[in-house]
């Protein structure tokens, strides 16, 4: 039994902490959640079907994501994806993104793919006061050359361990924690007067083009897209 994407969307209207879509060839929306709806600013899901990123992100973001749904259309997946995603309210949050071709009778036919919100960590789990531990270490060492083995030991783990407890408790990897800490820094310092090359070098990236990727990866534009847009707001 095969489910329709119009038998899915209501089942995701009911999750507030997930967006969902489904895009055709031309990268337009046929299918959207109500939580994409309202995180753009929009009251109805009729304002968003038959348009594609373009017309409803910021420019810079838009046209990443059209990349990001090009290249899944040419038969790549997209696997836990982290990124900041910027909505009409400038407000930031951090989700995984996964996204997939929509195949049909052989044929890609468009993208489905879902963006869930990070959650909080498990403060529970047996590990967690250890794991805390390291991620202290990432926030005062991010600028450095911080290394999965050096976590590891400092969580008296190996390093597969520390992977699968990261995903637990954090729902992320050690890198992409990392990740997440070092870009963090990034926008804060991206509203202030020093340089680009300059702020990817205090966080922890080896050059200003490594920065510039992993940047644009992330937040969907570049940094001085974000610096660009940070200002006008103020």
């Amino acid at each position: 039994m095969k489910i329709s994407a119009d038998e899915l969307e209501p089942l995701f209207d009911a999750l507030p902490d997930v967006v969902f879509f489904v895009k055709d060839t031309q990268g337009r929306y046929t299918h959207a959640n109500l939580t994409l709806v309202r995180r753009l600013g929009l009251k109805h899901r009729s304002d968003i079907i038959g348009k594609d990123v373009t017309e409803l992100f910021p420019t810079t973001m838009g046209g990443s994501y059209a990349a990001q749904d090009r290249r899944v259309l040419a038969g790549e997946l997209i696997e836990n994806q982290l990124e900041v995603h910027i909505f009409n309210n400038r407000a930031p949050g951090w989700c995984l993104t996964c996204k997939r071709p929509l195949i049909a009778r052989g044929e890609v036919r468009g993208v489905i793919g879902i963006s869930r919100d990070l959650g909080q960590p498990d403060g529970r789990h047996p590990t967690y006061d250890r794991l805390r531990r390291v991620l202290a270490h990432m926030q005062e060492h991010y600028a450095d050359n911080v290394r999965v083995h050096t976590l590891a030991t400092l969580a008296g783990l190996s390093v597969a361990q520390l992977e699968r407890h990261f995903r637990r408790v954090f729902q992320l990897t050690p890198q992409q924690v990392l990740t997440k800490v070092r870009i963090e820094s990034a926008m804060r310092l991206l509203g202030g007067e020093d340089s680009i090359a300059a702020i990817g070098m205090a966080c922890g990236f080896v050059d200003q083009s490594a920065f510039a990727r992993q940047f644009k990866a992330t937040v969907g534009m570049t940094p001085s897209a974000y610096r660009t847009m940070v200002t006008a707001e103020r």
